[in-house]
């Protein structure tokens, strides 16, 4: 590049680039390229919370409400999440490195007969018609073995999310598909959708998440170094401080648009999972501190709370907040990196209105 970017560029232009003008819902999730889902509802779900940021009047579950209708799948890619029907095409069908075993064939099979008959089916309702029993989960604990067996047909590409009903999972066929015509071409596609979601990004976490479509496509592992070489080679990049960082083509970290970023008097309160702050590596060098999400840290041990939520000022990431609805209201438990909140008196205004706003996305 003819202008290379400071580390204050590269800050700013993280900030901005996912921080765009407010749009609809199914345009935010193709910007976005994947949203990452948990069910934790802290005082919102993670896909709510990194969506109400970049959708126009947007509340509290409407993700969940108009998924139906929307060309969007839940399905894994780097982590479990919401993405594009045509990026999740790229990574099926999909191919486990490790086969059922026929016993396993033969109850999937009878399930997926059972589904194509009905449409669409509640777990419960083929945990009542074949009885499967329990099986033990991967927290250690015991689930009903239909639910797994029905996880392992979606991830599988044999069934899909059709919609949920409070929260559950309601399944229905997966129509097949023919195998990609280029691996590399459907890898490399699947990179840009990666690096398009959390750019700017250091040299190791695009290694890192690279290795996660493992588990997004797990046929192509063996093609997973080749194709992280190809995107070394044809990604734009730079060194700053003896690290390179990488980001999509067409972009620019330099423009001037991004270097207004500070003059913005803006508070957000960002999801654990948002792409702002996913990166934990990045977030460290990027802010100068250690985030980390503590809800599954024993409670003694946690420094910033259960669901903290990083505090973005302007392009700063300055603190954290737990938040919780008691009684109808909205209470918010605050933290600074450096013991205190800022003193200029638009950051107080900027906070309110980021409550505010919260209040709305909660129907407060």
């Amino acid at each position: 590049m003819a202008n290379e970017p400071t580390l204050d560029q590269l800050r700013r232009y993280a900030v901005a680039r996912t921080l765009f003008t407010p749009t609809t819902l199914p345009q935010a999730i193709r910007r976005l390229g994947f949203v990452q889902a948990d069910p934790i509802r802290a005082p919102a779900r993670a896909q709510d919370l990194t969506l109400r940021h970049r959708i126009k009047d947007y509340r509290a579950g409407d993700l969940e409400a108009r998924y139906p209708r929307l060309d969007i799948e839940e399905d894994f890619f780097v982590n479990y999440g919401f993405l594009p029907r045509a990026t999740q095409a790229l990574m099926h069908p999909r191919s486990p490195a490790t086969p059922w075993p026929a016993a396993r064939q033969r109850q999937a099979a009878a399930v997926l007969d059972f589904v194509r008959e009905r449409g669409v089916v509640h777990p419960r309702e083929v945990d009542a018609a074949f009885a499967h029993g329990k099986a033990r989960n991967w927290f250690g604990g015991s689930s009903n073995a239909s639910t797994q067996l029905l996880d392992d047909m979606h991830y599988r590409g044999l069934l899909r999310i059709a919609r949920r009903e409070g929260g559950v999972r309601l399944y229905a066929v997966r129509p097949g598909q023919a195998s990609a015509a280029s691996p590399a071409a459907a890898m490399d596609a699947l990179i840009d959708v990666i690096v398009g979601k959390y750019a700017p990004l250091p040299s190791a976490s695009l290694g890192d998440l690279v290795s996660r479509l493992r588990g997004g496509a797990p046929q192509w592992a063996g093609d997973r170094a080749a194709a992280l070489a190809r995107a070394r080679q044809r990604l734009p990049q730079t060194q700053v401080d003896g690290i390179t960082w990488f980001w999509p083509a067409g972009e620019n970290p330099t423009s001037r648009r991004h270097a207004a970023v500070p003059d913005t008097d803006a508070v957000r309160l960002l999801a654990p999972f948002d792409p702002i702050v996913w990166d934990r590596r990045r977030f460290e060098i990027l802010w100068g501190w250690a985030y980390r999400f503590e809800a599954y840290t024993p409670a003694p041990k946690r420094q910033r709370g259960y669901y903290a939520l990083p505090l973005l000022w302007r392009d700063r990431v300055i603190g954290w907040g737990n938040l919780a609805v008691e009684g109808g209201r909205l209470v918010a438990d605050l933290g600074y990196v450096d013991g205190r909140p800022p003193t200029d008196a638009t950051f107080t205004q900027a906070l309110d209105e980021e409550l505010d706003r919260l209040r709305t996305f909660l129907a407060l």
